[in-house]
């Protein structure tokens, strides 16, 4: 297994070893261990989350409250998609940016994001299936969402015409969720980290 750190710090893409034969492959897509060493404390999960869609959709940009937050172990099981990674964290040095990851069913890659980054992504392909593991259960009131085709934040989605839910296309942009309050601190989401890595 891969783990290399992303440009956006506490977001990491994993690489698994496959192993193949006439029978079908064999990987190793989640190892607690592997993943702590890489992170600096262990992934406590609390919730696993499984989601289809159609192509061309997208879904995010999507966090939680800090704290608790809610870190996110991504993979796709089927079809392909595009994940994203965006610093919403207000303070930090890469605040505003994003960086995107290919997920199939074929490499098999992972995406690690820390409590406070927010998370997207686009289906490529029809009935694509995303599982993501959670440090935290969903928590009506505490989950909030950036609007994903904001021209500020400038992500290249690789669909002809983003099929967004109404909540998400209702979303806020990036300035206006900084405007009213509503993102997570760069100072405030290093301390909780801390904490987590101290239990």
């Amino acid at each position: 297994m891969k783990i290399r750190p992303l440009t956006i710090e506490g977001a990491f893409e994993v690489t698994p070893l496959q192993h193949g034969d006439s029978r079908g492959t064999f990987l190793e897509w989640y190892r607690f261990d592997a993943l702590a060493a890489a992170v600096g404390h262990p992934l406590n999960l609390a919730q696993a989350n499984l989601s289809t869609s159609a192509r061309d959709v997208v879904r995010g940009i999507h966090f939680a409250d800090v704290p608790p937050g809610q870190a996110k172990y991504v993979t796709c099981v089927s079809g392909s998609v595009l994940d994203v990674v965006v610093d919403i964290r207000v303070g930090s040095p890469t605040f505003g940016t994003w960086e995107a990851v290919p997920l199939d069913d074929e490499e098999r890659r992972a995406v690690y994001l820390a409590e406070g980054l927010g998370h997207a992504f686009c289906a490529l392909t029809e009935g694509a299936t995303v599982a993501y593991l959670c440090s935290s259960t969903y928590r009506p009131g505490h989950e909030h969402g950036i609007d994903p085709l904001d021209p500020e934040l400038g992500i290249r989605w690789p669909a002809g015409t983003p099929l967004l839910s109404t909540k998400d296309a209702a979303a806020p942009s990036l300035a206006e969720a900084l405007a009213t309050g509503l993102l997570p601190t760069f100072d405030a989401c290093s301390k909780h980290i801390e904490t987590v890595s101290r239990t």
